[in-house]
């Protein structure tokens, strides 16, 4: 089935007009050929968007999108009159065009719209998941995207101190069992071959679960190679922590102790002076 054209725009939820911050939580598309239009909403897992507009709570928040989602169904109550129910001839282009863009046009409302974008696709209904996933749920958002920031900055600091050239992304281990490091450094004249190592690691997970689990993966890697191939007081973790939550925080300082077990140093991934002179040494 060819591809055909779809019009969409961002949801965005605005309770301050006077700052222009704004959410994204949800997702509108038409294609009125085709006589298709639909929407997403965030209707449940709201506690983002609470939690960064602080002086809003969860019921305005609701109601504010429950009042969108009606004003939406009747829109799509319009276009059906205007041709999208199949079983009519006609079929009003123009209209179904102008009242989709008089929906998500320009206004200082607590609920808004962002530009109207173009997506191709043969199957809209999953289209719309896909871009709501993305835009709002941030699925790209993974504990891969947040270290690779973590390192980027990582890198930022030790080039800084002129030694960013001396650590490299390398495996350590051997055939039988390894581990790719961001930040290695050699030194052949100091106790043979030694090894130092800074490893940022994501531990902002919503979940103390997943935090727990992430921790035991790098305390059992460390356990795994010292001895042979690495001295973990030669290893640097440097975490980034979880939102002001206590069974988050609890987790975390949990994990944290456990890293510590192994031997290896711990510090916050901001604390930029302990990870240069770590570094440096």
């Amino acid at each position: 089935m060819n591809k055909i054209a779809y019009q969409y725009a961002i949801v965005q939820f605005a309770p301050f007009v006077e700052t222009g911050e704004f959410a994204n939580v949800g997702i509108i598309m038409i294609a009125p050929k085709l006589r298709f239009f639909g929407f997403e909403l965030e209707l449940k897992r709201f506690k983002r968007v609470t939690e960064f507009f602080d002086d809003v709570d969860g019921k305005f928040y609701r109601h504010t999108l429950n009042n969108l989602k009606d004003e939406l169904e009747r829109v799509a109550e319009v276009l059906k009159v205007h041709g999208f129910d199949d079983r009519l001839k006609k079929n009003d282009i123009d209209f179904a065009d102008g009242l989709f863009r008089e929906v998500v046009r320009t206004r200082e409302t607590i609920v808004r719209f962002g530009e109207i974008r173009t997506v191709l696709t043969d199957d809209p209904g999953q289209k719309i998941k896909e871009l709501f996933a993305f835009y709002v749920g941030r699925n790209f958002v993974t504990k891969e995207h947040w270290e690779a920031l973590l390192e980027r900055d990582v890198r930022k600091l030790l080039n800084v101190a002129e030694v960013g050239k001396r650590f490299k992304n390398e495996k350590l281990g051997d055939k039988n069992y390894h581990v790719t490091f961001p930040f290695v450094r050699h030194d052949p004249a100091k106790r043979g071959d030694q090894v130092k190592v800074i490893k940022p690691l994501h531990l902002g997970h919503d979940e103390p679960t997943k935090m727990y689990e992430r921790g035991a993966t790098w305390v059992y890697r460390v356990n795994r190679l010292k001895g042979k191939f690495l001295n973990p007081n030669d290893v640097l973790f440097a975490l980034a922590g979880p939102a002001d939550d206590k069974a988050l925080l609890e987790a975390y300082r949990e994990v944290e102790q456990e890293l510590k077990t192994t031997g290896a140093q711990v510090t916050g991934c901001g604390n930029e002076e302990e990870i240069t002179r770590f570094a440096l040494n």
